[in-house]
């Protein structure tokens, strides 16, 4: 029985090795193996059990036989991994790029790029294109405005079908159960609201992205700072901006120098956005930080090269890609399980922030 049972299994292994054969393709029956091998089912039965042992194929119970192996991997072809990112040339993408490259070429693995720009449209597109071509062996991707419903769920969860893995980095779609790689946005709002607290200050404005989750994530963290300490919540002196109104935040200036009128300190998205509210309120003649004092997210460079260098929550952003990268090739090539993991930010101090004299 044992060189008809290997048989079976050399023919398997023969069909994926040339293509024939994918990943969540249905093998033939056992009576079908049986007439084509000439042998008797208790023989097929065998081989497809050793075949489940080693992960190639799995049984559904009531539907019948199913290649489970990622089968580029099997094949013993260059690993692929795509890496979408909203943006890569720009801010912190560069550095998180950074991360991931230096561990992929250590892996000898290719890194294929792709950019959305933020745009859902792009991020189907692209999606879809995995799917259809199949070629590569896990995703790590950023998510699409994840503060809003997106369309594109089910795609993520038909890589997944197809055995391609998962990995979402710096932020998350919620309402899908993939691990992702990010810093503690929440904590991050926290801190960047906490500093200014025990720096004397009462009257708090916020600016958060309203189409990202971590806009969500760390207003929520910067509410908690304040009410944990029994500062009024003021509405009227938040302002939330999408991606576009970010970008074009110094054509705004009336609306933010008109919201933030009375407050004598402000946390901010990210550094970006609080770059461009020192040139707004500096072009306006108010002085930062003595009329205001401002904390952004990140530590980006723009943080360190401002006209007046930012207070800003550090994003161990390099760290983030490298991890993701160690962890998606630990799933591709050693079939480790991903999990979520999410770093503690820390506080940088510079010059955005005056103490209270009164404190």
């Amino acid at each position: 029985m044992g060189k008809k049972y290997e048989n079976i299994i050399s023919w398997v292994e023969h069909e994926i090795e040339e293509g024939r054969l994918h990943h969540g393709d249905k093998l033939p029956a056992e009576k079908e193996f049986a007439e084509q091998f000439e042998v008797s089912r208790q023989t097929v039965r065998r081989a497809l059990e050793d075949l489940t042992d080693r992960g190639i194929v799995e049984g559904r119970r009531g539907s019948g036989t199913y290649i489970s192996v990622n089968t580029r991997r099997y094949t013993g072809k260059e690993i692929r991994v795509a890496v979408m990112l909203t943006y890569v040339d720009t801010y912190i993408f560069p550095m998180i790029l950074r991360g991931m490259e230096a561990v992929f070429s250590k892996e000898g693995c290719a890194l294929q790029i792709s950019v959305t720009d933020n745009a859902v449209e792009k991020e189907r597109m692209i999606l879809k294109e995995f799917i259809r071509t199949q070629s590569v062996d896990g995703v790590i991707a950023e998510t699409v405005k994840s503060g809003l419903p997106s369309p594109n769920m089910e795609l993520y969860m038909e890589l997944q079908k197809m055995g391609i893995p998962v990995l979402f980095v710096n932020s998350f779609y919620k309402e899908l159960d993939i691990p992702h790689i990010s810093m503690d946005d929440q904590r991050a709002g926290y801190l960047a609201a906490r500093h200014l607290i025990e720096c004397g200050h009462t009257k708090i404005g916020g600016i958060f992205k309203a189409d990202d989750g971590q806009g969500h994530l760390r207003y929520a963290g910067y509410t908690e700072a304040l009410m944990e300490k029994d500062i009024k919540v003021r509405g009227e002196k938040v302002i939330w901006i999408d991606s576009e109104e970010l970008r074009d935040m110094e054509e705004e200036s009336t609306k933010f120098l008109k919201r933030l009128r009375d407050c004598t300190a402000c946390v901010c998205y990210n550094d970006e956005a609080a770059y461009k509210l020192v040139s707004i309120f500096r072009k306006a003649g108010i002085r930062i930080p003595k009329d205001l004092s401002i904390v952004g997210i990140d530590d980006s460079g723009l943080a360190k090269f401002c006209t007046v260098p930012l207070t800003s929550v550090k994003n161990p952003v390099e760290r983030l890609g490298r991890t993701a990268a160690e962890r998606m090739v630990a799933c591709v090539c050693r079939k480790e399980e991903m999990q979520t993991i999410e770093f503690e930010p820390e506080l940088v101090m510079r010059s955005s922030v005056q103490v209270r004299s009164d404190v």
